[in-house]
């Protein structure tokens, strides 16, 4: 089986969870709806790549790892689209969970994911019990306060706002996330990993920026110009498009050379490489929007 549809399996697999028995049929429904399509599946490509560089010798383990890190990265899509946040339409070509199924149920969706993302890592604990405690600790902590996801979203209510705070955690946290629980999963120390995963968060959130600047609804699949229109820190607005532009193959840069020794250090380092071709063409001027 290939990556990607190892990943979805094991995603479906997780989903499938939180629909057994007498579940709320629209609820249960709307778990489906905010992890499908998984378009790149981005976080957990990382992390496995990472596993599977380290090894990969508790393959259920880092199934588990890989699914646990997408439902979170699900459930803050969800939460970021409700009308107290971003209040957007779309996400991914179609309408946001809370357009299409009502506000409370997305409350409840997002929040029913990041519950099943634990309950998917507990599940796999007979596998490996130390990694297992391992992981819900390092997703933790990258979900909640005072660094992870939770902390990225409480930044945009603050008065003044730390930039490299903001950007570590609203969008570096779930990679710090996948590069330390993949090397957590094959049986490897989490902190040689914190650097990699920083940097391409780091890239991610300048790409994301460039993006939100340059291109058109129909482009993104989801509203474009809400860094302007909500008026948060970004790239183009501190460095400018082509300082923007110039700043992410730094960091790209960075990433390949952060990548700690392991057996499959070369293929990792060709995955991350990739990753950089993907973001790139995202910058060109030639599909702005006009």
């Amino acid at each position: 089986m290939d990556m990607h549809k190892r990943i979805n399996a094991a995603v479906a697999r997780a989903v499938a969870l939180g629909q057994t028995g007498k579940a709320p049929s629209q609820l249960s429904t709307a778990l489906g709806y905010a992890t499908t399509p998984g378009g790149a599946r981005i976080r957990p490509t990382i992390l496995m790549s990472v596993a599977l560089a380290c090894g990969d010798d508790r393959p259920e383990l880092s199934d588990a790892a890989a699914a646990a890190l997408e439902l979170i990265h699900c459930a803050s899509l969800v939460h970021d689209d409700l009308p107290c946040f971003d209040d957007a339409d779309l996400r991914r070509g179609k309408p946001s969970v809370h357009r299409a199924y009502s506000e409370p149920l997305a409350v409840l969706t997002g929040d029913s994911l990041i519950v099943l993302a634990f309950e998917v890592l507990a599940r796999a604990a007979p596998h490996a019990p130390d990694r297992a405690m391992q992981l819900v600790l390092t997703l933790a902590r990258q979900t909640g306060m005072p660094n992870g996801i939770c902390a990225g979203q409480g930044w945009e209510s603050e008065a003044r706002i730390d930039l490299s705070a903001y950007h570590q955690s609203k969008t570096g946290a779930l990679f710090i996330a996948a590069t330390q629980m993949g090397a957590v999963a094959a049986g490897q120390e989490a902190e040689p990993w914190h650097e990699l995963g920083a940097r391409i968060g780091e890239a991610f959130q300048v790409a994301d920026d460039l993006r939100d600047a340059l291109y058109d609804i129909e482009t993104l699949g989801k509203p474009a110009g809400q860094d302007d229109l909500h008026g948060r820190p970004n790239a183009v607005a501190s460095l400018g498009v082509d300082g923007a532009i110039r700043r992410l193959k730094d960091i790209l840069s960075g990433a390949i050379a952060s990548i700690p020794s392991c057996p499959g250090e070369a293929k990792l380092a060709e995955m991350v490489r990739l990753q950089a071709e993907r973001l790139t063409p995202v910058v060109e001027p030639v599909q702005a929007k006009a």
